[in-house]
């Protein structure tokens, strides 16, 4: 049976930040390097570059001989002690990832080992070399780099020495070079595509229609007297039913518990053909003592809590209300259980500016402040597209077109 030595290693720049991982396949016998892999991501943290660098050296030893023993070293004790089973994954967006990762070969065949960063050179290198081609706005080519690097007499990987460092080529002509590059690059199988992640979850955020209280901006949400749509709520519902039913997407409707959401929600999909479920998780935040009151009228009877509530997401409003870093917490589960409920379809979730406002956030990587940096009219739209690798894309933010 072949056994392979699979190094990989990701990092960010700002975390998140400019993302690349890189990924070397080795001959565990000879210590040969077979396969090269690496690419820039985008935008990401450091341990979604790390799970992806995994991902992509699991992947290539499978393609070699799915079979074979495959012993991981990374310098990430994160990875390697929650693929070893170890560690528990709390954070959500590592929960996809170890999921992929676990299931590319038998858990009989893999190994994981942590392994100090510089004996992790190789893949590190590989790493940083896409992040610099992604910041020039290069698409980074790991049989490129590879090549320009053999071509230029620089250091070619070979098999590790005491302490995991290569040993240097000897220094070739440009002529030789080159040609030793490209065998090079067909004994290792260098490849930098990226992985087939398949469709998106993708969830279509519909804030609520007007209530009697949207006009006067006065708070409203899970601790108040629960309203129900106005007339002109009720016609921005219809609006948006016939756009959503004029695209055709959308393939289920969740909403909040709340009237307003309920109501809206039930015009959606009466036009729709579909059926609404309710998910607690939906609803808007609890404000309170601040129910029913303005901003004006808050802040001239709470100021302390006001100015509190403003610069602490742990602050909550007065009176035993709900804090924002309490509401992040119960809408990424909420978003968790929903991306494993409907894998690649198109759910409309409709539901309240907080919740909304805290997904676009979530899959910005923004911090809490963000939130009141946002626009989100009643009856808008917006958009947010979840991938296999635990990354996600925003498709469209308060998109009012339809109301017009």
């Amino acid at each position: 049976m072949r056994e392979f030595i699979v190094e990989a290693d990701g990092g960010s720049r700002g975390n998140p930040g400019p993302a690349g991982y890189g990924s070397v396949v080795r001959d565990a016998a000879t210590g040969e390097t077979l396969v090269e892999r690496a690419e820039f991501i985008g935008t990401a943290t450091n341990n979604v570059a790390e799970y992806r660098g995994l991902l992509a050296g699991l992947s290539a030893a499978r393609e070699l001989d799915p079979a074979a023993r495959v012993h991981v070293r990374m310098d990430s004790k994160l990875v390697v002690e929650q693929m070893s089973g170890r560690w528990k994954i709390r954070h959500p967006d590592m929960r996809p990832l170890a999921m992929r990762a676990a299931a590319v070969l038998p858990a009989g065949q893999v190994t994981y080992e942590w392994i100090p960063r510089e004996r992790n050179k190789h893949a590190d290198r590989l790493a940083n070399e896409a992040m610099d081609a992604g910041g020039r706005g290069e698409r980074w080519d790991a049989s490129r780099s590879a090549a320009e690097r053999d071509a230029h007499g620089a250091t070619v990987p070979g098999p590790p020495g005491p302490a995991g460092d290569e040993p240097a080529a000897a220094a070739a002509s440009p002529s030789d070079g080159a040609r030793a590059g490209a065998d090079a690059r067909a004994a290792r199988n260098v490849a930098a595509a990226p992985p087939d992640l398949g469709a998106p979850t993708t969830f279509v955020l519909l804030r609520h229609g007007e209530t009697p209280l949207t006009p006067l901006k006065r708070f409203s949400g899970s601790g108040g007297d629960d309203p129900v749509l106005s007339d002109v709520g009720r016609r921005q519902a219809e609006l948006v039913a016939a756009a959503l039913a004029a695209r055709g997407t959308v393939q289920a409707v969740v909403s909040s518990p709340l009237a307003r959401c309920r109501e809206t929600a039930g015009t959606v999909a009466a036009r729709l053909g579909l059926e609404v479920s309710v998910d607690e998780g939906l609803r808007e935040t609890d404000f309170g003592a601040w129910e029913g009151l303005t901003f004006g009228e808050v802040r001239e009877k709470y100021p302390d809590d006001m100015n509190a509530w403003l610069t602490d997401p742990e602050a909550t409003p007065s009176g035993g209300g709900e804090s924002f870093a309490a509401v992040a917490r119960r809408v990424a589960a909420t978003r968790d259980a929903l991306l494993a409920t409907h894998p690649g379809r198109t759910v409309l979730l409709v539901s309240h500016v907080t919740p909304v406002k805290t997904l676009v956030r979530l899959a910005l990587g923004a911090p809490p402040e963000a939130l009141f940096r946002m626009e989100l009219s009643a009856a808008s739209l917006s958009a947010v597209a979840y991938f296999a690798d635990g990354n996600a894309s925003l498709r469209l933010l308060n998109e009012t077109s339809h109301l017009r």
